[in-house]
């Protein structure tokens, strides 16, 4: 799913012309994903979403834009900022722009990275894909779901328990709270009802 040929497809598809430069990129964007202090925003996540985008991508309206999006959402994460995202979102718009992606594009791809900032619903069919590909950890089955769990405290390791705690219990909450937390159909049928099993039952572990 993160290989070099579906890199350069949805690259293509936008117009980029295949070169040793985006294919050097795209080393560059895995390399990423694989820097030791991650321990969940690795490419393990990064394949979970695309196996899992592949049911609702049909759905999208750029389908191409939300496949880069979704390969650079987190290409940029440190645990000690706040402006990942933004980060993220600007590297991927550079890169369009170097590879002669339109101007259109390259705006549509940064907004969507933006979106996963999960501090507002999605708006737009593009968005919602790429948000419920990125949450689509939350409705997974409970090991996995626990793995994620420990793999994301292990990522904030640096934050004392009881800090984390709060800030953790802050953060599911608000999932929790959402009317829904997907906001695609076939993800809401597929696992809305299993994230809130889920996320309740990591919200009773802190107590």
């Amino acid at each position: 799913m993160i290989s070099l040929a579906n890199w350069l497809k949805s690259w293509t598809a936008l117009g980029a012309v295949p070169s040793e430069a985006l294919e050097q990129l795209h080393a560059d964007v895995l390399a990423c994903y694989a820097e030791l202090h991650r321990h969940y925003h690795t490419q393990q996540h990064l394949s979970e979403c695309f196996e899992k985008v592949q049911t609702i991508l049909p759905l999208a309206v750029h389908p191409a834009e939300v496949e880069l999006a979704l390969w650079f959402h987190d290409a940029i994460y440190d645990t000690q900022r706040s402006d990942n995202e933004e980060r993220s979102a600007s590297w991927a718009r550079q890169w369009a722009s170097s590879f002669r992606v339109g101007e259109d594009s390259a705006k549509r791809i940064y907004e969507l990275i933006m979106f996963t900032c999960h501090d507002a619903v999605p708006v737009g069919i593009d968005a919602q894909v790429l948000v419920d590909a990125d949450l689509s950890i939350l409705g997974a089955e409970p090991d996995r779901f626990d793995e994620y769990e420990t793999q994301v405290r292990k990522e904030y390791g640096w934050v004392p328990e009881v800090m984390f705690r709060q800030g953790r219990r802050k953060i599911l909450n608000s999932f929790l709270e959402r009317k829904q937390i997907f906001s695609t159909l076939p993800f809401q049928e597929l696992y809305e009802a299993q994230a809130r099993t889920n996320l309740q039952r990591s919200l009773d572990s802190f107590d």
